[in-house]
Order: C-alpha cells, then sequence, then structure tokens
C-alpha cells in the first residue's frame, strides 16, 4: 500500500500564504511595522520590500485590494505557527461519555448510572445515553423514551439537553451537555463577638469598662540618718 504523503505545519502555511513575485494581482494595500496603510502596484510593493530587505506577504487575499505586509518571510511563518500552537493549547477538548441503559433497568441500576453521568458532566464531558432494544424488546420504545426523559430531569442541575431521544435502529439516544457550574463561595468564618474583627452583620458588644487599681507609689529611699522605730 503506497504510504500518503502528508505535508509539515510548516509546508501548510507557506502554501497558505503567497510571497514576493507569488502576488499577480495588479495592486495591493500595504501594511508593516512603521509603514501607513497605502494602496499601491503590486510592482512598487515589491520593490518596497526589495529596498528594505524583507519579504511582500499576502495575508488577506479576498479583500479589495489584498492587504500585503512587509516582514522577513521566515519570521512571519515562526509567529503563525506559534500562533496556531498557542490556539490548539486554549482549545478545550470534550470528550463523549456512553452509558448504556435496557428497557427494563431496575432502580439500583438506574442510580448507578445516574451517579456516573453527574460525574462525566461535572467534569465538563457530554453524556450520550441510549437504550438498547434486543429483538422484541422494540415495541417498549416508549418505555425507553420515558427512562431517557427521567434521565435528563434527574440531570438537569449538571447538564442541558442537546438532543431528544431519537430512534436511530435498535438505539434511542440522548446526548446531554455539560452546564456551567457555579463556583460555590466559601463560608465565611465565624467570628465571636469578642475578637478583633466582626462580620458585616454582626454586632459586637461594648465591653464593660475596666476599673483600673489604684496606684501604689513607691517608698522614697531614706538617706538620712537611721532611727531606730521609724519606718520610712
Amino acid at each position: 500500500m503506497a504510504k500518503v504523503y502528508k505535508p509539515s505545519q510548516n509546508e501548510q502555511l507557506r502554501q497558505q500564504y503567497r510571497v514576493n513575485r507569488q502576488i499577480r494581482v495588479p495592486e495591493v494595500r500595504v501594511v508593516g511595522d512603521n509603514i501607513e496603510s497605502t494602496v499601491m502596484p503590486t510592482r512598487d510593493a515589491l520593490q518596497m520590500a526589495e529596498r528594505m530587505q524583507l519579504d511582500l506577504v499576502e495575508i488577506s487575499p479576498n479583500a479589495a485590494p489584498p492587504v500585503c505586509r512587509i516582514t522577513d518571510y521566515s519570521k512571519f511563518i515562526y509567529q503563525q505557527k506559534r500562533r496556531q500552537k498557542e490556539l490548539k493549547a486554549k482549545q478545550v477538548k470534550v470528550e463523549v461519555k456512553e452509558i448504556r441503559f435496557g428497557p427494563q433497568t431496575d432502580e439500583h441500576d438506574y442510580e448507578f448510572k445516574l451517579k456516573h453521568a453527574k460525574s462525566f458532566l461535572s467534569d465538563g464531558d457530554k453524556v450520550k445515553a441510549y437504550v438498547f432494544f434486543r429483538g422484541r424488546s422494540i415495541l417498549f420504545k416508549e418505555q425507553g423514551e420515558v427512562l431517557l426523559l427521567r434521565f435528563a430531569n434527574d440531570l438537569e442541575e449538571y447538564g442541558k439537553v442537546e438532543q431528544m431521544p431519537v430512534l436511530e435502529g435498535k438505539r434511542m439516544i440522548i446526548f446531554i451537555a455539560p452546564k456551567k457550574m457555579p463556583i460555590k463561595k466559601e463560608k465565611e468564618e465565624v467570628v465571636s463577638p469578642n475578637s478583633e474583627i466582626a462580620t458585616e452583620n454582626e454586632v459586637v458588644a461594648p465591653s464593660a469598662p475596666t476599673k483600673k487599681a489604684p496606684q501604689q507609689k513607691s517608698k522614697k529611699e531614706y538617706k538620712g540618718p537611721f532611727v531606730e522605730g521609724e519606718d520610712f
């Protein structure tokens, strides 16, 4: 089997942008660092880029006229590659988790799968729940629809229905997308009235004034002649 050639990211970017003599339109709008946006013939724009020892890169071919930037082409490709990498890193990957029911699912099994669905939605994943009908159980498709609608209702706090129950072959499927959960605020610390800080609605009872103990005068040292029987 012949190996299919897949161009690298650099090659894909180079094929995406026309540069210098590849630009064949009669006139372009020129932009760039320290360059005032101006419409001019393409040959004049190429000459300007050559004088600055830079390249003329077509960045907006569908504009009228097309917009070209005078820049270093290799540097331009590097910046585009880095930008794509940053955008890819910011993309949130959403996985689809499948949960299977039978038309006669018992309550214990239902609660077990409901718990898992809550966990999936809380983690930001979609839930694809379906009832599988085997053989003559397809006669109970209304019962399967009721089961899936109950399932969606029980997950209302965690997700929203993206697609109502639909019968596809032997499966009746419902899609539930995660709902953004509100961020829970941390409980305010309860502060006793005797502490230095009180909550906004809490009134601190004024403390009773404390009586200062009378200060005792320190005895002065007597430096005169000592007389027996007298206490100074």
